[in-house]
């Protein structure tokens, strides 16, 4: 029986912003390791599951759809990130605080 993976992705190095983070990932866990082929030498796999990603609004709702399917499925929570308030001020204040 396939096994997926539900998660909310992070956002990515190169951003600053939280663009793509607010929706759930539905994606299957690697059936097989990857084979270099023998010509080119790339990494390739027979496991075309491994290309499908699904989007959900809810965990709920990617939940329900595995459960639908019949798959196992595997649900990773996000970490809470702390939010400190901060104003620019704050950076020319006499007694600054870090």
């Amino acid at each position: 029986m396939p096994t997926v993976r539900i998660y909310r992705p992070t956002k990515t190095a190169m951003q600053s912003g939280l663009r793509n983070t607010k929706q759930w990932l539905c994606e299957h866990e690697p059936g097989d390791a990857p084979v270099a082929d023998g010509l080119m030498g790339w990494a390739g796999s027979h496991d075309t599951n491994r290309q499908l990603r699904m989007r959900f609004d809810t965990k709920e709702e990617a939940v329900a759809f595995a459960k639908k399917k019949g798959f196992e499925y595997r649900v990773i929570e996000p970490q809470a990130r702390p939010l400190r308030p901060r104003a620019y001020a704050d950076n020319f204040a006499f007694e600054k605080v870090s």
